[in-house]
């Protein structure tokens, strides 16, 4: 079960502070247990600061605290404390990638069937599309509605979502496109074929959830391929 640990103190010297880590995390490389680290500094009090610290599990946070130099780094630490810092245990119960959510819910709409939805409470206004495929970028919510209305017009399709990693306000999805050829795409009517594509999608999200910017890599020329537009073209 992942294991959280809080720890609240009250410092006037944070930048000390800050050097003081990156020295523990310089000097605990390839032994440290812990895997991800948020420094807080409270809006209402500069000097209120709170640090949360990840680990796969309590055990681990254990061991982490066992190495000699985190509890050397950790009395410096409390020598640059205002008052003695408090920690807080936590078990994870619950953790909600928001961004990731975000991002297979917009994977989702796309293929909706009928009418496509608003996007809206997905995409930020001025949205900014970047795929290798087209000439120029798709920037707007009035373009990425025709782009997706071209593929719609095209074909009857799915996404299946196989792998998404989340980092800060980046987010990877790795999927796998299915459709049927149902109308004009890039002048090539209607075949009723069955195909396929896998690609991978990198999101940039705004702080309250939606998705500002997007980095596609996928083979539209296999696609077209098998749609039978290259037949006659291979030497």
């Amino acid at each position: 079960m992942t294991f959280v640990q809080l720890i609240d103190c009250k410092t006037s010297r944070l930048d000390e502070m800050n050097r003081l880590m990156d020295r523990w995390v310089e000097q605990t490389k390839g032994k440290r247990t812990a895997t991800h680290s948020v420094v807080g500094k409270d809006r209402s009090d500069s000097s209120h600061i709170i640090e949360i610290v990840e680990f796969p599990s309590y055990e681990e946070a254990m061991r982490n605290s066992g190495l000699p130099e985190t509890d050397r780094i950790f009395q410096e630490m409390v020598a640059l404390c205002d008052e003695t810092p408090t920690f807080t245990d936590l078990d994870v119960v619950r953790d909600e990638q928001l961004y990731a959510d975000t991002a297979r819910r917009f994977f989702e709409a796309l293929a909706t069937e009928g009418e496509l939805p608003p996007l809206n409470d997905l995409l930020v206004e001025d949205f900014h599309d970047h795929d290798p495929s087209n000439p120029q970028d798709v920037i707007g919510m009035d373009a990425v509605r025709r782009e997706v209305g071209m593929w719609r017009t095209g074909f009857d399709f799915s996404f299946t979502v196989e792998d998404q990693i989340a980092q800060g306000d980046r987010v990877c999805t790795r999927w796998t496109w299915n459709g049927t050829h149902k109308g004009d795409f890039l002048g090539v009517a209607a075949t009723g074929r069955k195909v396929s594509m896998a690609g991978t999608t990198i999101h940039r999200c705004t702080s309250d959830g939606k998705l500002a910017e997007g980095w596609w890599q996928y083979d539209r020329l296999g696609l077209m391929g098998q749609l039978g537009a290259l037949e006659g073209l291979e030497q």
